[in-house]
């Protein structure tokens, strides 16, 4: 069998969804489908649109609320350790300072901002000197950006214990306990109330990793597992400022210290084995699945054995959580990546999304099938005709669908030229299996769009194969009378 060119796209890309705004009548009566395909056989095959992005639509309920009440925004703090002695001393400022006291006032700064203060039960407390750390940082920030030849040996356990200190502490509990899924269209992240001092804390760190005065084979003595399991026990903080921050530093990290690469591989998968098996409730899921979308891009061929069993064990599973809506973009992202590395990964791949199709939640439905088609747009034609057989009658199942948004996007295959060969290649076994739901539902779905797209995929049915398309009718027929 020739291998047909793959059409081009973009890595990164997500496909979209069908739009349910779309509703053309075709007719005041239903007319046969056949009839019909024969009669705008002869015209040529208009393109149509590609889908836009679903809006799944929520019901809103009008509350009157009166016009002077402004809601606060959510804020928790971590459970910090308020040191005792908080009165800082403004420092001079290091541009200032001789060349050979820089060193020295480096150091006492970043040991300043290690003292920490509190922002919930007492707000306007100590903000003297709340401001006096904030400009502190802000200063260290500068300096590590613009000077060369700062970061000296003596830096390094002053610079990641600061870090440590601010950062690594327990989060507060989720403002949301029971697991509910979070609409970042709906609500309101929860923010972290320390954010004016933790947002230069993390900038500062991440200047000081990206310096290129950084010596990994230094800072490995202070950056250490220990280190990095911390670093990712945060990525459950509500904050999505916060994760943004940590998906940065985690990704420089796993760049710059190879020893720590399996290690944060393996810590990640635990994350998400609790997630997926336990918990069922993590904020970082995204963020991290981010970070692994850019790892797995630069693994090296042929794959080992733990990056398959990775993609097996625990992306696939992911997709069963019912909050698969917040990281399903980069969790599709990762499993492409990972059958373009390996095409022989192919078929248990889709086996395995089969497997955990949902049975009656429709918008996620949407997202496998948006998923399904990334992969099909880089599948393999002899990877292809393993899979077309189970393949086609969940489409079938799809194109049956009574929520017609389901329906729609099964049917918006059709559109997709590289798919459209495969079909083409394979039409003996798919047309089969696909007749039977596209003659049904081209008279009895309810939907006037459905019967539109419908007539599209029978009349290219037609084009591929007459003789095969006209036996499908008659066997067809046949069976309906008996």
């Amino acid at each position: 069998m020739p291998n047909k060119p793959k059409k081009e796209k973009p890595l990164a890309s997500t496909k979209t969804s069908p739009n349910n705004a779309i509703n053309q009548s075709h007719g005041k009566e239903n007319p046969d489908p056949v009839e019909e395909a024969n009669k705008n056989n002869a015209k040529a095959n208009t393109a149509t649109q590609p889908p836009p992005a679903t809006q799944v639509a929520k019901i809103k309920y009008t509350v009157p609320i009166p016009a002077l009440i402004k809601k606060d925004k959510k804020q928790h703090s971590s459970r910090y350790n308020i040191s005792k002695n908080r009165e800082l001393q403004k420092l001079p400022l290091l541009k200032d300072a001789r060349p050979e006291e820089r060193e020295d006032l480096f150091i006492q700064k970043i040991r300043q901002c290690c003292v920490l203060f509190d922002f919930v039960s007492d707000p306007l407390s100590d903000l003297k000197w709340k401001e006096v750390k904030r400009s502190a940082l802000n200063e260290l920030v500068e300096y590590v950006t613009t000077q060369r030849g700062i970061v000296t040996e003596a830096i390094y356990p002053e610079g990641i214990t600061m870090f440590a200190v601010n950062l690594f502490r327990t989060l507060p509990p989720p403002s949301n306990p029971n697991g509910a899924e979070f609409d970042p269209e709906e609500d309101e992240p929860t923010l972290e109330a320390a954010w004016p001092h933790l947002q230069i804390v993390y900038e500062f760190f991440l200047r000081f990793l990206e310096s290129p005065d950084f010596q990994p084979n230094i800072a490995k003595r202070y950056i250490d597992q220990k280190f990095v399991l911390q670093l990712l026990d945060l990525f459950d903080s509500e904050d999505p400022r916060e994760r943004d921050f940590l998906k940065t530093v985690l990704h420089r990290i796993y760049g710059k210290f190879l020893g720590l690469r399996a290690y944060i591989r393996k810590q990640i998968n635990n994350i998400f084995y609790r997630y997926i098996y336990e918990t069922q409730h993590h904020n970082g899921v995204a963020e991290l699945l981010e970070i692994l979308g850019s790892i797995i891009n630069g693994f090296a061929l042929p794959l080992k054995e733990e990056h398959k069993v990775f993609l097996l064990k625990v992306l696939l599973p992911l997709h069963k959580v019912k909050s698969l809506s917040v990281y399903h973009p980069q969790l599709a992202y990762c499993v492409v990546q990972f059958l373009e590395k390996d095409p022989s990964l192919t078929e248990p791949t889709i086996m395995g999304l089969l497997k955990f199709w949902p049975k009656v939640h429709s918008p996620k439905e949407v997202m496998f099938l948006n998923e399904l088609e990334e992969i099909l747009d880089v599948i393999e034609p002899a990877e292809f005709s393993k899979v077309m057989v189970p393949l086609f009658r969940q489409l079938a199942k799809c194109v049956s669908s009574p929520h017609f948004q389901v329906a729609e996007r099964a049917l918006y295959y059709w559109n997709n030229e590289y798919i459209l060969s495969l079909i083409s290649d394979n039409a003996s076994m798919i047309l089969p299996i696909m007749f039977p739901a596209l003659y049904r539902n081209s008279k009895a779905h309810w939907n006037k769009t459905i019967h539109g797209l419908i007539y599209n995929a029978l009349k290219l049915f037609m084009e591929m194969n007459q003789k095969l398309f006209d036996d499908c009718t008659q066997k067809y027929k046949a069976q309906r009378q008996v």
